[in-house]
């Protein structure tokens, strides 16, 4: 079962592959009869508006071969998995319609610089190009739709780029209206004027994804969220270090939390398993969390650094129990790095006299006075049950 009721790589493969495809039929079409039409309706306007289709159809191959390997699973050479395969999709369709834009705009320049090459277009490129507005902003809205519910920045620019494409042939209609009329410099001019609308949509669609592929992190009110509902989660003190990047249309988390010093290791396990599940399960783009287990703050932490480990501490205090006659059983010891020292916590089985008591007291009381790194040694006895 998915948590969240998530959708499988495969699943969001063929749903952006089947809307993609209907998008190609669609821009087979329009591109024709724009291209074929304008030529034969002289409209520069309706030529410039063909190619931006044509730019679409091109998308769409880019879009197909993105979400095809953008889906495949995590490997040894892409442990995160292939969602960025989209990101630099969104990238290259950015830079796509920027080229397109350019192109339209050199042409149309040219041509209001030289009014002999003013085109004279038809009543039929007025009829194409109110065709050409439904069609496109039918494949927008179906397009958007879906990839609203598949959180795709890739297929959210192609449903752009079919907008767009809407949006200049209305342009295109203003302008061949305006040469019909006696203004045959209207159709250059609703040319330049498609291709500055197409190189914005392509600027802020091509550098929104260009800051996912430099970890840019998520936005301020995600980053809110993200944090209530850390927070929300019994055992954590306080939060830092919270770190967020994007992974196509996914969401990356790395994060430390401050926990009581005191409590098991697993307990500090479960509520950084508590933490990775809130999230997941309450902020749909968010796949992967990296927990971080803090005891005290990072200056406390880095005080810790010089402090012996385990097995120095251990040999030295073996010495302690093993001098002592009549002791068979291994200790149990948990220590504490808290403060920049040492807690050690030493479990006895109940069954040691008391005069062995004394002498591990001692031993342990005089250990603990000429260590500088050792806070202090507390010893428990504990009665050892039958198996």
């Amino acid at each position: 079962m998915l948590e969240n009721n998530k959708i499988s790589s495969k699943e969001r493969y063929i749903a952006i592959r089947n809307i993609t495809l209907i998008g190609v039929i669609g821009n087979i079409f329009i591109t024709i009869i724009k291209l074929v039409f304008g030529f034969y309706g002289r409209s520069q306007a309706l030529i410039a508006d063909g190619l931006h289709s044509l730019s679409d159809l091109i998308s769409d191959g880019v879009v197909l071969f993105a979400a095809k390997y953008s889906s495949l699973d995590a490997d040894a050479d892409h442990p995160y998995g292939h969602a960025r395969f989209e990101t630099i999709a969104t990238v290259a369709l950015g830079f796509l319609l920027l080229l397109v834009a350019g192109g339209t705009l050199i042409d149309a320049v040219r041509r209001l610089l030289e009014p002999e090459l003013l085109w004279h277009p038809s009543k039929i490129t007025l009829i194409i190009a109110a065709l050409s507005i439904f069609v496109k902003e039918a494949l927008y809205q179906y397009t958007i739709l879906v990839a609203k519910r598949l959180r795709s920045q890739m297929l959210r620019a192609n449903a752009w780029h079919h907008r767009s494409d809407a949006f200049s042939s209305m342009i295109v209609v203003v302008g061949i209206a305006g040469s019909m009329a006696g203004f045959p410099w209207l159709d250059a001019a609703a040319a330049i004027l498609v291709s500055f609308m197409i190189a914005h949509i392509a600027w802020s669609l091509g550098w929104g994804a260009v800051k996912d592929l430099v970890d840019t992190a998520l936005d301020e009110s995600q980053i809110n969220q993200i944090k209530t509902h850390i927070q929300s989660v019994d055992g954590v003190h306080t939060l830092h270090e919270l770190r967020t990047r994007k992974m196509g249309e996914n969401a990356l988390v790395d994060v430390h939390i401050l926990v009581n010093p005191r409590i098991s290791v697993s307990e500090g396990h479960q509520i950084g398993e508590m933490v990775r599940q809130s999230l997941v399960q309450n902020m749909e783009e968010i796949t992967d969390v990296l927990v971080h287990i803090d005891p005290e703050n990072d200056e406390e932490i880095r005080a810790n650094l010089n402090l012996p480990l385990r097995n120095e501490i251990i040999t030295d205090l073996q010495k302690c129990w093993q001098s002592v006659e009549n002791i068979q059983a291994t200790p149990q010891i948990t220590l504490h790095y808290l403060l920049g020292k040492v807690t050690v916590e030493i479990y006895l089985p109940l069954s040691i006299d008391i005069k062995s008591r004394e002498a591990i007291s001692q031993c342990f009381s005089d250990f603990t006075a000429n260590s500088p790194d050792i806070e202090t040694i507390k010893i428990y006895y504990f009665e050892e049950r039958e198996n």
